[in-house]
């Protein structure tokens, strides 16, 4: 950030008083420009027994698998942000059931929050950002060309947790790579 959006002056990096990280602070107007992380939320869809992914048809990571998911939207609560995203990019309506998996990823500033969900109709089709949906037993899911690691874990969690047939909360912390 080089200007203040209050007053368009330029801003510089310094610790505010009461405070103990550097901030964008505009020393005309005194404004702090927080940068907080970005939420990102997608949905675990089933349908009879199949888990729904999406090929994604935009970087990053053109072409790999995904669960559905993306950046949640202002005024948007998290739970709506994953019906939201599974209906954008695989056109399916889900019904959400609970919070599943809460990945922390710091070195991007990005919270992955996934529910548990399943499709209303077993309807599915890709949206603009996806190349193709796909209705997988587990046994079809392709681990190697999946796009995210916080996709793994929460698939992977998913899975030991429905064969055990009891789900609980996941969370992790991705270090860099």
């Amino acid at each position: 950030m080089n200007y203040c959006t209050q007053c368009g002056h330029p801003v510089r990096q310094r610790i505010p008083d009461g405070d103990n990280l550097p901030r964008s602070v505009c020393d005309a107007c005194g404004y702090i420009h927080y940068e907080n992380p970005r939420l990102v939320l997608g949905c675990v869809a089933e349908w009879k027994g199949r888990i729904l992914l999406c090929r994604r048809a935009i970087e990053p990571r053109a072409g790999l698998w995904t669960l559905p998911a993306g950046f949640m939207e202002n005024a948007e609560s998290t739970q709506a942000a994953a019906e939201r995203e599974t209906l954008e990019e695989a056109t399916a309506r889900v019904r959400t059931e609970q919070l599943f998996a809460l990945v922390d990823v710091p070195h991007i500033n990005q919270v992955h929050l996934f529910y548990r969900g399943s499709l209303v109709d077993g309807q599915h089709h890709p949206g603009e950002e996806s190349l193709e949906t796909a209705l997988l037993l587990e046994a079809e899911i392709p681990w190697d060309t999946l796009a995210f690691r916080s996709i793994r874990f929460c698939l992977e969690r998913y899975l030991a947790d429905r064969r055990q047939g009891c789900f609980g909360l996941h969370h992790t912390v991705l270090p860099p790579l």
